[in-house]
């Protein structure tokens, strides 16, 4: 277990448990996991850790800022430990692949709201949809289309 989580933990005010040492270490390994995925990756370096357990550790590290709770419109929530920039996601359409991408640059009009309703913005949160390279092919014409493959459950752009 990677032991670079300790001083983040404390740091956040958190205790350093082994269940929370290896749910940081699935996420690092694998962005854009949802629970089940660190489940049973969390459990390779901790075999009686419950998905309860892992959860908890999500939603602690959540409560936080040591990780970031992503939700695709259709798809079970993502997890990720790079927060604090305001990056942003890409999805495909097809297999559910999930690449970030750095907040946009040059002029954004949709990311400063026309109306704030009384709130104080903080955050922009934007999905940009599409097909992955896997999952787009050219035909003669140049139109696209999508292939199946088994590739359901990860990030692989």
């Amino acid at each position: 277990m990677d032991t670079t989580w300790a001083p983040p933990l404390r740091d956040a005010g958190l205790r350093v448990t082994r269940p929370r040492l290896a749910v940081l270490d699935a996420l690092a390994a694998h962005p854009h996991a949802d629970a089940d995925t660190l489940v049973t990756v969390a459990r390779q370096a901790h075999p009686t850790l419950s998905p309860q357990a892992v959860y908890g550790v999500l939603k602690a590290l959540v409560g936080v800022g040591l990780a970031r709770r992503v939700e695709p419109a259709g798809a079970p929530a993502l997890y990720e430990v790079r927060v604090g920039d305001n990056h942003h996601h890409l999805v495909c359409r097809s297999c559910g692949a999930v690449a970030d991408v750095d907040c946009t640059v040059g002029a954004a009009p949709c990311l400063t709201p026309s109306d704030t309703a009384g709130f104080v913005v903080d955050e922009a949160e934007v999905v940009f949809w599409g097909l992955c390279r896997e999952c787009r092919v050219r035909t003669p014409e140049g139109t696209a289309q999508v292939l199946q493959h088994d590739n359901r459950g990860g990030a692989h752009a």
